[in-house]
């Protein structure tokens, strides 16, 4: 399959317009404002504790982790439909690992909320 010239710039331009996009997405939800936070894990509690710890880890996964690779398999997804190869793969994945984001994060909310106990 031979393209033409203004087809390849065309899905190149595409496809840099989609990494911008992305790109500015993850830089702004990676903003933490003037004030760092570091050594802040459960209340009352710090990162060499397990509960800390075990927060900082589901953390780390759900806001992360997921939502990265959730950007990289729709990524992957357009790429494959630009190429017209099948996209459901791509797409399934992608709703997975946000589906594993907001598990954890109900992990994360269970974890933070729960330390009085079952009424």
């Amino acid at each position: 399959m031979k393209l033409k010239v203004s087809e390849v710039w065309c899905r190149l331009l595409g496809m840099f317009a989609i990494s911008l996009l992305l790109a500015s997405e993850l830089v702004w939800a990676q903003n933490l404002g003037s004030a760092p936070q570091t050594n802040v894990a459960v209340q009352g509690q710090t990162g060499a504790q397990p509960e800390g710890a075990f927060l900082n880890f589901i953390n780390w996964i759900g806001n992360v982790i997921a939502p990265v690779a959730a950007a990289g398999a729709v990524v992957g997804a357009i790429a494959a439909w630009l190429q017209g190869r099948g996209v459901g793969r791509w797409l399934t994945a992608a709703a997975s690992l946000l589906a594993v984001s907001g598990i954890t994060r109900l992990i994360e909310f269970w974890i933070t909320n729960g330390t009085a106990g079952v009424p």
